[in-house]
């Protein structure tokens, strides 16, 4: 069994080291990240273009592809005035594209504004049975509002909980309560001006980080799928080699023990001290008695206490009550190995048990088992 426990230890560090190791690329793989500045380091390929409602749009976008940069001057002359910058989305080879984001929950940004302005951050996205492919106004266009200035604004947007304007609803004559939408199908964000962004002033903005966050579960899905199979298999494995082991030990066992029943050591080499081979014939004739003790040896064959125990610690290493035991547990798991029909209770009064539940407690001591599991696996071969 040393062995066995040995192995187990070995495969059981073996297995956490490898499910520590697989739980931290899962997790962290779960963990998305799409940084869409640099344009050029974008996972995500895009062109930036200007958007504005006025006549003559003052509206400039930098070349910095290190940073979203323009500048615009809102004029009062038109009415609902407003001017962006949008992220428009392409193939490898610069066709445009409708990307998937529904992975990502959020967006963070560094802003920076001069002057201090109110911004509005929108994610158009294909609406079906509405949209109609480049016609950017039938596109679903959930926004988020953010502040900045000109020292610099961390901002965090939540992508789930963006708001559709009214107009849209308006426009097309939809229930104003169905506010579930989906970024499955999004062309551009754009980042650009509200009702409340200062007009008639020359303004700037910076946008110098913008990235994509989420969670993908599908990794920590497939984590629970393969800790389980692996601690299931180790589980099982487990228990196989410890039925393997344990049939060994059984069986070993019983072959060192059966030179103990006394019957056929007598048998085998009489004692030519008288006295030892009174002691041991008359256990031996006698040990199924459940009445059998040390006194009623002394009283019938005469020899005193002491020589009785010294006898036994010579020829086995055991005192009286513990060679008893030993014999009596011997010839029982003999006879559980053997007789496949008798009950146990049978045996345990057959070996000089009158109490079952006491029989039951030495036999587990003894070999690690109930005499029922014991007896189960005695009748299985000893696998490698």
């Amino acid at each position: 069994m040393q062995e066995f426990y040995k192995k187990t230890v070995y495969g059981l560090l073996i297995l956490l080291a490898a499910s520590a190791l697989a739980s931290y690329v899962c997790v962290s793989l779960s963990y998305l990240s799409a940084p869409l500045l640099p344009a050029g380091d974008s996972a995500l390929p895009w062109r930036p273009e200007a958007d504005s409602n006025m006549p003559r749009p003052r509206i400039r976008i930098g070349q910095d592809r290190r940073r979203l940069s323009f500048d615009f001057n809102l004029s009062t002359d038109t009415p609902y005035v407003f001017a962006a910058a949008g992220l428009f989305f392409t193939n490898r080879d610069g066709t445009p594209a409708h990307v998937d984001l529904s992975r990502y929950t959020s967006v963070t940004l560094q802003a920076k504004c001069s002057p201090a302005n109110t911004l509005t951050l929108t994610a158009s996205t294909l609406e079906k049975k509405v949209s109609q492919r480049g016609n950017w106004l039938t596109y679903r266009a959930p926004s988020a509002f953010f502040a900045c200035g000109a020292a610099g604004t961390p901002v965090e947007l939540d992508l789930t909980r963006m708001e559709t304007p009214q107009w849209w609803f308006d426009m097309f004559k939809l229930d104003l309560s169905h506010q579930h939408y989906k970024l499955d199908q999004v062309p551009k964000i754009s980042i650009g001006t509200t009702f409340q962004s200062p007009k008639n002033v020359d303004s700037h903005i910076d946008i110098d980080s913008l990235v994509l966050t989420g969670r993908d579960y599908r990794y920590l899905g497939l984590l629970a799928v393969l800790l389980g199979l692996s601690w299931t298999g180790f589980g099982l494995w487990t228990l196989r080699r410890h039925t393997r082991a344990l049939i060994a030990d059984l069986k070993e066992k019983l072959r060192k023990d059966l030179p103990l029943v006394a019957y056929q050591q007598l048998s085998i080499e009489p004692h030519r001290d008288k006295e030892k081979a009174v002691i041991l014939r008359f256990i031996a004739n006698g040990y199924a008695n459940a009445e059998l003790d040390l006194e009623r040896i002394v009283t019938e064959t005469g020899v005193n206490r002491n020589k009785i125990n010294e006898i036994l610690k010579s020829e086995f290493g055991y005192t009286f009550s513990s060679y008893l035991n030993k014999l009596r547990l011997t010839e029982a798991a003999r006879l559980l190995a053997e007789k496949e029909t008798a009950a146990v209770a049978e045996i345990a009064y057959s070996v000089g048990y009158s109490n079952v539940s006491y029989f039951n407690k030495l036999f587990k001591e003894e070999y690690g088992c109930t005499p029922k599991a014991f007896r189960s696996v005695c009748g299985q071969p000893a696998g490698d």
